[in-house]
């Protein structure tokens, strides 16, 4: 065999293996950018114990939220797991602790039978405290396409899902791990 031979069996040989050793990570890069982006989540637990009537409506108003963003998760406290969020039944109008609430910090949403006997939505009631709670204020008035827009939607309202620009402040509120913890006081949505 001669130089020129060999040394081009070589290099096809040397490309050859040097393909397919590129080949695994190529193929790695997508799930190295979704461990990142799992752990880039933000867990914040939440407390439905005293939401007495409106367990079922939380827990559908949460899963409005996790289905909506992808960098926050709303996940029901189990024993002895320190909630973040609490959910407390009373008879006044809804109201909330204006967040974005972070991991240690501390928010309340008092779920108001007073709205509820109005016959305004238990879900949609759930889902829009718990946005105040994700750092979003009131945008009333506003159409029943923005959850937010609370009691002004109208009774016959029962969208519980954040509309686009919500869910981008939502996103852009939890985007830093240096977000203030809290940044309200109570939000009462009474009409």
């Amino acid at each position: 065999m001669s130089y020129r031979t060999i040394a081009s069996t070589l290099i096809g040989t040397g490309t050859l293996a040097l393909s397919v050793a590129l080949i695994p990570v190529a193929s790695a890069s997508p799930s190295a950018a979704h461990q990142q982006a799992a752990l880039a989540t933000i867990t914040l637990h939440y407390d439905d114990s005293q939401a007495a009537e409106f367990k079922s409506a939380v827990v559908a108003g949460a899963n409005s939220w996790n289905a909506s963003v992808k960098n926050v998760r709303l996940v029901e406290a189990t024993a002895g797991t320190r909630a973040e969020i609490r959910i407390i039944a009373f008879d006044g109008w809804p109201q909330s602790t204006l967040g974005p609430v972070r991991p240690g910090g501390s928010g309340t949403v008092w779920f108001g039978r007073e709205a509820v006997n109005e016959g305004y939505n238990t879900i949609r009631i759930a889902a829009h405290e718990l946005g105040h709670s994700l750092g979003l204020p009131d945008n009333k008035p506003g159409p029943c396409s923005s959850l937010m827009s609370g009691s002004t939607g109208g009774v016959s309202c029962t969208n519980a899902t954040p509309n686009a620009s919500e869910r981008a402040a939502v996103e852009a509120n939890y985007a830093s791990s240096a977000a203030p913890r809290l940044t309200g006081g109570p939000v009462v949505d009474a009409p």
